[in-house]
């Protein structure tokens, strides 16, 4: 049995259906229904293959008039997917950043709620978080969750100043681990280019 709230190490732990201000389906946008230009939307398959742990631009558009009853989110939100693949990826979540009124396609929910969206994006994407969006669901051509199950995932959740200096900690480390030109990766290609560099410094040998 999940409790709505309860506190470890001072430090309380909610549903997400404890925190959410509201909570609801998107509406399918079909693959020909995606336009170069329009209003902004996401698609399901994009969160798994374009999105990382938050954004603030989508990478595609639409039209308005593609669904009869459209459906939107805004700063802060946070979106998942509902269907999937793979037991171990379902229900990945990315939290929006821009300022832009978008539109949301099938097979996603948003989450709406008074938290900061970073820390939110980041505590879902942890191994207990998984754990949890990944129970009950069975190995098959196509995995799904649903609004209820996302309802009773559990989260640690610290004060709201706390909440952003952890989100602006993991920001510094996401950044170190996957920017190119700043982080790990630039690292190691330094190092690659000194042991190349010191490589042939130590196997060039003058002719006598």
């Amino acid at each position: 049995m999940i409790l709505l709230c309860q506190y470890v190490f001072g430090v309380a732990y909610v549903t997400l259906g404890n925190i959410a201000t509201d909570i609801y389906r998107g509406a399918g946008i079909k693959r020909d229904e995606v336009t170069a230009d329009g209003i902004p939307c996401v698609r399901y398959g994009e969160i798994y293959t374009m999105y990382d742990i938050s954004f603030t631009e989508c990478v595609s558009h639409t039209t308005e008039d593609v669904v009869a009853k459209p459906k939107y989110f805004e700063h802060g939100d946070i979106i998942f997917t509902i269907t999937g693949e793979s037991v171990e990826e379902i229900a990945k979540s990315i939290a929006y950043l821009g300022h832009e009124k978008c539109m949301t396609g099938g097979d996603t929910v948003v989450l709406k709620h008074k938290q900061e969206p970073r820390y939110l994006s980041y505590v879902l994407s942890t191994t207990a978080a998984q754990a949890q969006k990944s129970k009950g669901k069975v190995k098959s051509k196509v995995v799904h969750s649903s609004v209820p199950a996302l309802k009773e995932i559990v989260i640690p959740l610290p004060s709201l100043d706390k909440q952003k200096q952890i989100a602006d900690m993991l920001d510094n480390f996401h950044q170190l681990c996957n920017d190119i030109s700043t982080g790990i990766p630039a690292e190691i290609e330094t190092r690659k280019k000194q042991y190349e560099y010191y490589r042939d410094k130590l196997l060039t040998f003058k002719k006598q």
